[in-house]
């Protein structure tokens, strides 16, 4: 569809009255295990989801890091498929100039075990590792990788390929479609004979402070959240947002909207949720029981197109007019 001008909104804002709660307790004790385990660790691998390779990254992630002494750092940035091979090339870019000593940045897809991103990480980790000093761990025979990165990113899921793929065991950590699976520091997973590879997984953990409304609904779009924290409702109107802003209307053909692109999500959830017959009932105040469209099922849906790639290969942190 061409572009129209964006008659829009050009800025997104939580409701006045909506709280969220970005970084729960958990995850202050997930951040002091990670802390008290640095000593025993010879290179982190953080990774983070594609579709945001900006919006997130923990800052004290890069404290602890470097806290301890420069331990060799690898970014891994998952879920590739669904930010697609031509913008792999702009997200280096918008990353070095955010990090400029980000050197080393791999593009995974755990599904595919054959993705040759996933097959690197160990590779380069070993390399990396046998060109660091690692201080208090020369003379340790075998490596320990630390896995770190916000929830619901894939970190365990890599854990298991790399075990599948260079042991031949089955998966050792556990994963889910939901944010935060893992809850605490775990022991060690070996996912190598020779030399001797560990990896550490951890929980995922956020930014201590989420201010900016747009991070957060990014991670909550990704589900970095488990969706009912933030609200489905509020999920697929900032997704709706998005696109109108970055002109990306692809929405409109697979919604089946005939009025073409609007900014206003009840509307837009209503025609579809009408369309498509998702209706529910809803007992009124007086006893009665009405028949109404569903709209939690239509944001569901309309979410689930934009997780699945079914609205297009997109990233997030593109900035507005990239294309």
């Amino acid at each position: 569809m061409a572009a129209q001008l964006n008659p829009f909104r050009k800025a997104f804002q939580l409701p006045a009255k909506q709280r969220i709660n970005w970084f729960p307790g958990h995850m202050t004790k997930g951040m002091r295990q990670i802390q008290q385990k640095l000593r025993t660790v010879d290179c982190i691998v953080e990774i983070h989801d594609a579709r945001i390779p900006l919006a997130g990254r923990n800052s004290q992630f890069f404290d602890t890091i470097t806290g301890s002494g420069v331990k060799p750092h690898i970014l891994v940035l998952n879920k590739v498929d669904l930010l697609g091979a031509n913008l792999q090339k702009s997200v280096i870019q918008q990353l070095r100039r955010q990090q400029p000593e980000l050197r080393h940045i791999l593009f995974t897809n755990c599904k595919d075990q054959r993705n040759h991103g996933v097959l690197d990480i160990l590779p380069l980790a070993t390399r990396l590792v046998g060109e660091s000093s690692r201080f208090n761990r020369t003379q340790a025979a075998e490596h320990n990788l630390m896995i770190i990165g916000v929830p619901n990113v894939g970190k365990s899921s890599v854990i298991n390929v790399l075990r599948n793929v260079h042991l031949k065991r089955k998966s050792a950590a556990r994963v889910g479609a939901e944010a935060g699976i893992t809850r605490a520091v775990g022991e060690r997973i070996k996912i190598q004979e020779n030399p001797p590879v560990y990896m550490i997984d951890t929980p995922g953990i956020l930014q201590p402070s989420v201010k900016d409304d747009e991070m957060g609904m990014k991670l909550a779009l990704v589900g970095c959240l488990p969706d009912h924290i933030v609200g489905e409702d509020l999920i697929a109107d900032y997704l709706l947002y998005w696109l109108n802003t970055h002109r990306r209307y692809d929405y409109v053909e697979k919604l089946k909207l005939s009025s073409g692109p609007n900014d206003n999500i009840s509307a837009v959830l209503a025609e579809y949720a009408h369309r498509e017959e998702l209706f529910h009932k809803v007992k009124q105040y007086d006893g009665r029981v009405e028949v109404m469209t569903n709209l939690l099922a239509a944001a569901r849906k309309f979410i689930h197109f934009f997780r699945s790639g079914q609205l297009g290969r997109i990233n997030l942190d593109e900035p507005i007019g990239f294309r």
